[in-house]
């Protein structure tokens, strides 16, 4: 007996989609997102032990000097001085081998280049540690 090797039906293009590999594709990112998403928050947010501070304690007035910048100039120690006065007073405090803590203090409304003018100047003269003195909002 004979086999016949053609084919019954003429050839017709396929119509049908094969979609198979890309529901896997979608599959395996869905998998991937849902992986990654809560490793991509933890990143951005660290854990910080931070240090508290006792309100109740107060530097020694001898290691301190008061700054204030007001709108209409600066004082140090409640003493009201021109920018030379300022200048002069920071330098000399620079020379010092353990220089005194700054204690700034502002006005609401004093500008603020006064504060970044006094800022320059501390780091001019090599006064590295300063304080901004705040006051908490209740009061």
């Amino acid at each position: 007996m004979a086999r016949s090797f053609h084919r019954k039906k003429p050839l017709q293009p396929n119509s049908e989609l094969n979609v198979t590999a890309l529901i896997d594709l979608g599959f395996a990112l869905l998998i991937i997102f849902m992986i990654s998403t809560p490793l991509i928050e933890k990143e951005q947010m660290l854990e910080m032990d931070l240090p508290t501070s006792d309100q109740n304690q107060s530097s020694d007035p001898q290691d301190s000097v008061d700054l204030l910048v007001t709108s209409e100039g600066y004082q140090i120690d409640n003493n009201k001085v021109g920018m030379v006065e300022l200048e002069s007073e920071l330098k000399r405090y620079g020379e010092m081998s353990d220089p005194p803590v700054m204690a700034i203090r502002t006005n609401g409304d004093s500008p603020m280049q006064s504060f970044v003018t006094l800022i320059d100047l501390m780091k001019r003269y090599r006064l590295q540690k300063f304080n901004i003195v705040t006051r908490p909002e209740d009061e």
